[in-house]
């Protein structure tokens, strides 16, 4: 019998960077091992913007979840590639909004799982669930959700950074139109990636994939638009992700802006 002690030991890759891990260091996390600082310090050597490109992606979620359960009324979330927990998690965001927001986080990390279950606890009205799956299974994805979520009435499928991390061959378009077969009309898509546009950038990223448990896979923005096709994407449209509905009140900071981000709707 396998010990499940070694299954996790070996899940967590400790020797190898990993994506959630090295992005919590370039978050200041502390929910990582060397092996990923070093992998986010090469990556900062090489493109010293990527701290405040991460800082953006993670304020676009903040943002776009603050107009998904505010003006937009949606009452259910499925956030897929979690990552570590942090300030300003999905369900804290949707729930100071709407406390009865039900939201399921769905990660393959077990690190990731395990922080989840201690720290992202739902408020009483509402409900918190988390699916240790792939992105690569949206079958099995929809149908654990299911357990949470009613899957006949809107939900908001939030997918950052996630899509960078299937390659060309594994089809990320089929995958995202899967998951979103599987939800009703009214639902929506919010989706931020990371861009090609940036020469120092892809050095950065061609490094990392040298010494990573996971490859990461820069796209051109018209193939990250390309994942909206057949939603009708609420304005501006798809665009650099610091200019997604900016916050007046908290102006981002002069950086390379190599993601682009957007929201749409089913109909």
């Amino acid at each position: 019998m396998v010990d499940p002690r070694e299954e996790i030991r070996a899940r967590l890759q400790t020797d190898r960077p990993h994506s959630a891990r090295v992005w919590n260091y370039l978050l200041g996390g502390k929910d990582n091992y060397p092996v990923d600082s070093e992998a986010g310090d090469v990556i900062l050597s090489t493109f010293p913007e990527f701290v405040a490109v991460a800082r953006l992606q993670r304020r676009f979620l903040a943002r776009a979840v603050r107009f998904l359960a505010g003006e937009a009324g949606v009452r259910q979330f499925l956030d897929i590639g979690t990552g570590l927990p942090t300030a300003d998690n999905t369900h804290e965001l949707a729930q100071r909004i709407a406390p009865e927001s039900r939201i399921v986080y769905v990660d393959n990390d077990p690190l990731v799982l395990a922080h989840a279950k201690a720290l992202l606890t739902s408020s009483p009205e509402g409900a918190c669930s988390y699916i240790d799956a792939d992105v690569r299974d949206p079958d099995r994805i929809l149908a654990t959700a299911a357990e949470t979520l009613d899957l006949t009435r809107p939900v908001a499928l939030t997918m950052l950074g996630i899509l960078g991390q299937i390659s060309d061959a594994e089809r990320p378009a089929d995958l995202v139109s899967t998951l979103l077969a599987g939800l009703p009309r009214g639902s929506y898509l919010a989706l931020s990636d990371g861009t090609d546009s940036n020469a120092a950038l892809n050095k950065a990223v061609q490094v990392y994939n040298g010494q990573s448990a996971n490859t990461y896979h820069l796209r051109s923005p018209e193939d990250i638009a390309a994942y909206f096709d057949g939603l009708t994407l609420l304005d501006p449209g798809v665009v650099p992700t610091a200019t997604w509905h900016p916050d007046p009140d908290q102006p981002e900071e002069p950086t390379a802006d190599v993601s682009v981000c957007g929201v749409a709707i089913k109909n």
